[in-house]
């Protein structure tokens, strides 16, 4: 994985990779100053991760995640290699399995597979990791989505056989490899996303990515890429109202369980609190994981919030709207 400024989420990512089975996770640290680094070299020393640094920041992704993944094989001799973000954590359907197990039953022969990712949401925090807050399977209808500034549920990630040649696209949703089809479902695998942690997650990640973005203009995001539709509402002043609205209030929560909108889902929160006593750094886990360490929004000012952006969505729609 690439990361750069996740110290709220990566030690419990990597605490988790690990305890599934992972031999080892190569890591490229972009320059965080936000005390990212510091971790990733405090489980450098154990290693169990391999670390490595670019100071570049021109959204080169696809370029350093390549170069990771095809390291995985000619230095590593890696059967499988898993691309994944600091805010996304692989795990079997089977939660009775582990992913070393499932990997173990799914043939090579496959090259590459895919698998869904979800996005776990729930009330806001002004910061923390939202591990114990964010338990909720987000399955609103698109048309929901679009009115509160999101394009679309996640792409599907790409699992592929490791290859001394391989590409991975922008995004590591996709490979050069060709697939030869999908696991078994009794092995089948998927990815708890965690995009909005808290708003000061999301401002940093926002003005993260526009910047670089705005270094690199070789790259032609989609005009529907959700970092650089954030990163004009942050230029415009409205991203904090964006992010309030599209955390949903607890009476939202409520009142769309009924319709499938959204579904409890505490495994991951209990798996993580529950590898305490197995994690290779403790300590490092403990200071991002509980509810404890975030700082929520008080529900009146969330429900305030949310409605100031969501009047302000609707308008920004007309407003760039194809005549």
């Amino acid at each position: 994985m690439m990361v750069r400024d996740e110290v709220d989420i990566v030690a419990a990512m990597i605490e988790h990779t690990l305890d599934q089975g992972a031999d080892l996770i190569i890591v490229t640290d972009n320059a965080s100053v936000d005390g990212t680094t510091e971790v990733l070299e405090a489980y450098a020393a154990t290693e169990r991760v391999e670390l490595h640094h670019d100071p570049l920041h021109k959204k080169q992704q696809s370029k350093v995640v390549t170069g990771m993944a095809r390291r995985a094989r000619t230095e590593h001799r890696a059967d499988w290699v898993l691309n994944l973000d600091a805010d996304e954590f692989l795990v079997p359907v089977d939660k009775q399995l582990t992913v070393r197990e499932a990997l173990s039953r799914t043939s090579l022969h496959l090259n590459a597979f895919t698998t869904e990712v979800v996005n776990l949401v729930g009330p806001p925090a002004w910061s923390g990791g939202g591990i114990g807050r964010l338990d909720w399977r987000d399955h609103r209808p698109v048309e929901q989505l679009h009115e509160i500034g999101i394009h679309a549920h996640p792409t599907p990630n790409c699992v592929h056989r490791g290859e001394s040649d391989i590409v991975v696209a922008q995004g590591n949703h996709f490979v050069s490899l060709l697939s030869n089809g999908q696991p078994p479902a009794e092995v089948a695998m998927e990815v708890y996303h965690l995009p909005w942690r808290s708003w000061a997650q999301l401002e940093r990640k926002v003005v993260n990515a526009g910047k670089a973005y705005e270094g690199n203009p070789e790259l032609k995001p989609s005009k529907n890429h959700h970092g650089m539709a954030d990163y004009r509402r942050y230029k415009a002043g409205r991203l904090q109202e964006a992010y309030l609205a599209r955390t949903p209030t607890r009476g939202e929560i409520e009142r769309g369980v009924p319709e499938g909108h959204y579904e409890h889902d505490g495994w991951l929160s209990q798996h993580l609190i529950g590898l305490a006593g197995r994690a290779v750094l403790p300590q490092q886990l403990e200071a991002v994981v509980g509810p404890d360490r975030d700082h929520p929004v008080p529900d009146a000012e969330h429900e305030a919030g949310a409605a100031a952006g969501r009047r302000w969505l609707a308008e920004d729609r007309l407003a760039t709207a194809p005549a």
